[in-house]
């Protein structure tokens, strides 16, 4: 299969009417949200959009999307890469409509004024749910060291007299 560019809205029933497919690849710098989160100023998201009316008459669109980004190690701040692959299925509801009736594996996406959806915004959204909450490395590849550390040196103690000595003796005497 070709691939070929992904738009940024889509029609839903319309592209699921013409049971239309997308296979093709997004920049990542498209995606501020993404780009916030992850380190690399450029890449690519492999991305394939399937658009089809199911059994029960409801639009729906589905896919996945892959991607490879490098996050900060939250241990040891070091450079965490991470394979990202996504599977999702959405439905269409309308501005302000209720998504009682959708079937429990669908999620729900809400149509702009113009009766779209912003891919691209949905890309981003599932992207960054993939993303761990706080992303680490493994244990054994880790950086981070469990010894304690310290910045500058450390002042001698010296033997002052404490200034709230006074204060026991003046508690003692009373």
């Amino acid at each position: 299969m070709q691939k070929v560019k992904i738009p940024i809205t889509l029609h839903p029933s319309k592209a699921a009417q013409h049971r239309l497919t997308y296979d093709g690849i997004v920049p990542l710098e498209k995606l501020s949200r993404l780009e916030q989160v992850v380190q690399e100023e450029a890449g690519e998201i492999a991305v394939k959009i399937h658009c089809k009316i199911d059994e029960q008459g409801l639009v729906v669109i589905s896919g996945n999307l892959s991607t490879h980004v490098t996050v900060t190690c939250q241990r040891c701040n070091g450079e965490l890469g991470l394979d990202l692959e996504q599977d999702f299925v959405y439905s269409p509801i309308g501005l302000d409509a209720e998504s009682d009736h959708l079937p429990e594996g669908y999620d729900e996406v809400e149509l702009d004024e113009n009766g779209e959806i912003n891919v691209f915004e949905l890309i981003e959204d599932e992207l960054i749910l993939a993303i761990p909450i706080v992303p680490t490395h493994n244990e054994a590849s880790c950086s981070y060291s469990s010894e304690p550390t310290s910045f500058g040196k450390l002042a001698a103690k010296d033997d002052k007299p404490n200034p709230f000595d006074i204060l026991k003796q003046l508690k003692k005497d009373s």
